[in-house]
């Protein structure tokens, strides 16, 4: 499974490979991240098919996560459309409500619950 992490924090790639090497050593997921909703797109443009999975932060500079589900929704739905997960550190029901409402298949708050994640992510896998 490829995933595409957009997060602006860069903390986040070193704990992902930590959290999924075992994961990543046995070829099951693959992560590429994204510091911006800006590079998440010029990502998907290039290798859209390969994506299967985007776990996007909400709160960046810039394009806002809420803003590139929008664009992940509008532009790329070749079949299967990816798997949108937001993550915020704001568990607010506004950017919940926002989030569902552009087509977000889950919402996930910081800091993140690695074991919640896997068990999400095999869901997916199966």
């Amino acid at each position: 499974m490829k995933i595409l992490v957009v997060d602006d924090e860069a903390d986040v790639q070193p704990l992902f490979l930590q959290r999924f090497r075992k994961e990543i050593k046995n070829n099951e997921i693959e992560f590429n991240f994204a510091q911006s909703g800006e590079e998440a797109l010029n990502y998907l443009h290039q290798k859209q098919s390969e994506v299967v999975l985007i776990l996007s932060d909400i709160n960046m500079p810039g394009m806002s996560g809420i803003e590139l589900l929008g664009h992940i929704r509008e532009d790329f739905h070749s079949p299967p459309p990816p798997v949108v997960m937001m993550i915020t550190a704001y568990g607010d029901e506004e950017n919940h409500r926002q989030a569902m409402e552009k087509g977000a298949n889950d919402f996930l708050t910081k800091p993140l619950d690695f074991n919640l994640l896997k068990e999400k992510l095999k869901t997916y896998t199966e």
